[in-house]
C-alpha cells in the first residue's frame, strides 16, 4: 500500500452542466459540476459548503495516497468543497494526504478545511500547550496557512478549564492560523459554557460534531439538538452512514465481517437494524437512488443539520453519496425512516 508518492496528477476535466437546474433534484452520476450550485451557510461562521462534507478518516489506514486522491478530486469533480480530517486521523498521514493533494491541485482558496485537533498521540487534551502544538503540527501536515474551521476534540479531555482552552484559541486566532470554531464530544453543559465565556468575549463556538445517524439517534436527539438550536450552531454529524452499515452494503454477518467495523456491523444487524434497510431499500427503490444517497437525505432533513460529514472508501461511493444532496424526501417517507430507527 503507498501512502505517500510525489508524482504530479492530472487536472480535473469538468463536464459541462447538465440543464438540472432545481435544487432538489437529484444529482446525475453523469453530468459533473452540478453540485457547485448547491451550497448551504455554515451556520454564523461566513463559509458556504456543499451540503456533504467528505471525511479523511480513512485516507493513510485503509485507504492509500492514490485511492485517496481519486476520492478527493471525484468530490470536487461533482462540486463538493469542504473536508475534514483529524490530527488523529492514521497519527497524522490524513493530513499529509490531503496537503499533498492540495498542492498537486491547486484548489487550497476553494475548499473549506476542518480540522479536528486533541487525539494525536504527541498532542492529545485541549491544555493550552498541547493545542498550539496540535494546530501547529496540522497546519504543517497540510501544508496550508490557516485553518479555516478547528474543532476542539474534548473526547479524551472532560478536565481541562474550558476558559484556559478558549483563551488560547483566541491566540490561534488573532495569530491568522484558524479563522472559527467548531466543538467535538461536547455536552450540552459545556456548549452553554463555551457560551456564557464567548458572551465575556472569548470567541465563539459555532460548529458542533456529533456523531448521529438513523440508527445513532441518541444522545443528539436531547439536549444537544436542543442547545445547538438555541445557539444556531452549524451541526455536522459523523458517522453519517455508521460504518457503511447505512449504505447498504453490509446486510448478513458474513459481509459484515469483511468490512473495516465487522464487530460493530454486525451489532446492528438485529431486528431494528434490518427494519431500516428495508425501509432504506423502499425510498431508494421509489426514488431511483442508491441506499447511500437515501441515509444521507434523511440526516439533511433533520433540524439543525447542515452538512453531515461522510467517509469514502472509492471514488464509485462518491458518486453515490453525493446524490444525497439532491434528494427531496416527502412526509410520508422521512416518517417512514424515522418509525424504521425508533
Amino acid at each position: 500500500m503507498r501512502l505517500f508518492g510525489s508524482g504530479a496528477a492530472a487536472p480535473i476535466e469538468r463536464a459541462q452542466p447538465t440543464g438540472i437546474e432545481h435544487p432538489s433534484a437529484p444529482i446525475p452520476i453523469v453530468g459533473l459540476g452540478v453540485g457547485e450550485r448547491i451550497r448551504v451557510a455554515l451556520g454564523e461562521t461566513g463559509f458556504e459548503t456543499f451540503p456533504l462534507m467528505l471525511g479523511a478518516a480513512e485516507f493513510g489506514w485503509n485507504v492509500d495516497l492514490e485511492t485517496s486522491h481519486g476520492i478527493l478530486d471525484r468530490y470536487v469533480e461533482f462540486g463538493g468543497n469542504a473536508v475534514h480530517t483529524a490530527d488523529g486521523f492514521s497519527g497524522g498521514r490524513s493530513e499529509h494526504i490531503i496537503g499533498q493533494w492540495l498542492r498537486s491541485r491547486a484548489l487550497r482558496e476553494r475548499m473549506v478545511l476542518s480540522v479536528r485537533v486533541g487525539a494525536h498521540a504527541d498532542n492529545p487534551g485541549l491544555g493550552s500547550v498541547n493545542l498550539v502544538r496540535a494546530a501547529e503540527g496540522s497546519l504543517t501536515r497540510l501544508g496550508i496557512e490557516r485553518i479555516d474551521v478547528l474543532y476542539l476534540d474534548a473526547s479524551l479531555d472532560q478536565t481541562t478549564n474550558l476558559e484556559d482552552t478558549l483563551a488560547t484559541v483566541e491566540w490561534l486566532v488573532e495569530a491568522g492560523k484558524i479563522s472559527r470554531v467548531g466543538a467535538f464530544g461536547f455536552s450540552p453543559e459545556r456548549l452553554v459554557e463555551a457560551r456564557i465565556l464567548a458572551s465575556a468575549g472569548y470567541p465563539r463556538i459555532e460548529v458542533v460534531d456529533a456523531p448521529y445517524n438513523l440508527i445513532r439517534r441518541h444522545p443528539f436527539e436531547g439536549d444537544l439538538r436542543l442547545v445547538a438550536g438555541a445557539q444556531n450552531l452549524a451541526v455536522t454529524p459523523s458517522h453519517a452512514l455508521e460504518h457503511g452499515f447505512l449504505s447498504g452494503r453490509h446486510r448478513s454477518k458474513a459481509l459484515a465481517a469483511q468490512g473495516v467495523r465487522g464487530e460493530q456491523l454486525r451489532s446492528h444487524l438485529n431486528r431494528r437494524g434490518i427494519k431500516i434497510l428495508r425501509a432504506l431499500d423502499q425510498v431508494a427503490g421509489d426514488l431511483s437512488v442508491p441506499v447511500a444517497a437515501v441515509s444521507i437525505a434523511w440526516l439533511l432533513a433533520q433540524r439543525t443539520v447542515t452538512a453531515p460529514i461522510v467517509n469514502a472508501f472509492a471514488a464509485d461511493h462518491v458518486d453515490e453519496l453525493m446524490q444525497g444532496a439532491g434528494v427531496t424526501l416527502s412526509r410520508a417517507q422521512l416518517a417512514d425512516l424515522t418509525r424504521a430507527g425508533a
